[in-house]
């Protein structure tokens, strides 16, 4: 019998952001909504099953126009998960939250301006950008 294989190339083409605040969640998205002309909202938390029949729930805001699309996840997972490493990017386990930006807003904001604007709020620490490509676990943030 001959076997079939399926490649499948994922597009990873988004900015994408680590940041360091111990704000809480709604907070964060209503200074990056003041900051960068957004509407983030929240939407319904993001469920990941792992082995073992765990659950890991990550908390989501979203920004969605007809050019753009900009996501505002929690890296750590919500409540007191039993799970060894309760992040959504554990790569990047230092960063409380990931901002994703998508579309026509990723070529207008430079990323070197972007990091400046948001260091600039007095309730985030620290600001990275991160290549998709070099991260393990890539594949949490595909939709």
């Amino acid at each position: 019998m001959k076997t079939l294989h399926l490649d499948i190339e994922y597009d990873f083409s988004f900015a994408l952001f680590g940041v360091v605040s111990s704000c809480r969640d709604y907070k964060m998205a209503w200074s990056l909504n003041r900051l960068l002309g957004l509407n983030l909202t929240r939407r319904q938390d993001l469920c990941y099953e792992l082995s073992d029949r765990q659950k890991m729930l990550i908390s989501h805001f979203e920004h969605t126009d007809d050019h753009s699309t900009v996501r505002l996840f929690r890296n750590k997972a919500l409540g007191t998960p039993t799970v060894k490493k309760p992040f959504m990017l554990p790569d990047i386990k230092d960063y409380d939250y990931i901002l994703q930006i998508t579309g026509a807003l990723q070529q207008y904001l430079n990323p070197q301006e972007l990091i400046s604007r948001l260091q600039n709020l007095t309730l985030i620490q620290y600001t990275k950008q991160f290549d998709p490509l070099t991260l393990k676990y890539k594949e949490h943030l595909l939709f």
